[in-house]
């Protein structure tokens, strides 16, 4: 990963991945569809962006 940074970076996306891949979500669509709304998502409601609680559109 190249430094200490760079490997807790990495150790996040594997963890988003798998945690997707647990719930059967496509981990690329469901990244995609984060993206385009955390943003203007509020703080308080990031539990409706967990893969867990994603449908495909």
């Amino acid at each position: 990963m190249g430094s200490k940074g760079g490997g807790e970076a990495a150790a996040i996306a594997y963890t988003l991945i798998e945690t997707c891949r647990m719930n059967k979500v496509d981990p690329e669509a469901w990244l995609t569809w984060v993206l385009a709304r955390v943003a203007d998502h509020k703080m308080t409601q990031l539990d409706d962006l967990m893969p867990w609680n994603w449908t495909p559109e």
